[in-house]
């Protein structure tokens, strides 16, 4: 008989989403992508940066690069409060901060319960946007971390943290 290895850290995150928001929306991102959830750091400003990439974070001795996903997502700038916060998430083993307006909680989304983003005509395409998870009578806007930077932004960045 052949014996199979399960990762049981995998399996405990599945299905399961931070969630948080962003202007009167909320969204959701894979648990498994976020490393921690901390308050409002010091961002130092590096130039030439696009518009929602802040800059960088101390945290515990490790630079992270910094981006408000309003910015992101082509919202209107808001100043940061008490409740504006960081999740750390990992991407391609990279840390990024991504600066939201206020968390709300982890959820559990069951497959069943999520459905592929409409296409909105044509041209349109919303490509942070990985699926839409409902819950009770609301949705939730669940990201794609891998489509929040492109390959090319990735590489800037790899390049700039080293």
């Amino acid at each position: 008989m052949e014996e199979i290895e399960i990762d049981w850290e995998e399996d405990t995150q599945k299905g399961k989403y931070l969630t948080f928001f962003v202007d009167q929306e909320m969204y959701g991102i894979e648990i498994q992508y976020v490393k921690e959830i901390i308050g409002l750091q010091t961002i130092t400003q590096i130039p030439e940066l696009p518009e929602y990439m802040m800059g960088i974070i101390n945290l515990r001795g490790k630079i992270i690069p910094v981006m408000d996903i309003r910015l992101r997502f082509k919202k209107e700038p808001r100043e940061y409060n008490d409740r504006t916060c960081v999740i750390v998430v990992d991407i391609d083993n990279m840390s990024i901060g991504l600066i939201i307006d206020s968390v709300s909680e982890v959820l559990t989304i069951p497959e069943q319960n999520i459905e592929k983003p409409p296409i909105i005509g044509r041209g349109f395409q919303n490509r942070y946007i990985k699926g839409i998870g409902k819950v009770d009578n609301s949705v939730k806007l669940l990201l794609d971390c891998h489509k929040l930077f492109t390959e090319n932004e990735l590489n800037d960045l790899n390049e700039l943290y080293e």
